[in-house]
């Protein structure tokens, strides 16, 4: 390996309680003019309230990056895959179990 390489290399830990992940089929998306909040939910059928289960701050650059990166890592599991299906029918309830809004 070359000095410069290895000058640019990242050693990057990842904690054994980390490992396993965090599932999650619903993310919300908050911004602001300074950074993007991704918030990871799970949501369970028949089940009136979710929770959180991990928040993630993004720079407005770096949620960009990840847009990049995310779309190219698609393209290239379906090109292995073939398409994902897009659920675009399927609807989630975003009330969770709070009081209605009336108009």
């Amino acid at each position: 390996m070359k000095s410069k390489e290895k000058k640019n290399q990242l050693n990057i830990e990842l904690k054994e309680e980390m490992s396993s992940g965090v599932y999650s089929n619903l993310v919300v998306v908050n911004y602001s003019p300074s950074e993007f909040v991704f918030d990871f939910i799970s949501v369970m059928p028949g089940l009136p309230k979710a929770k959180v289960n991990s928040r993630v701050i993004l720079s407005p650059q770096h949620a960009k990056r990840l847009l990049r990166v995310l779309g190219e890592n698609i393209q290239t599991f379906e090109s292995k895959n073939g398409n994902i299906k897009d659920l675009e029918g399927a609807k989630v309830p975003m009330n969770f179990g709070g009081p209605k809004g009336q108009a």
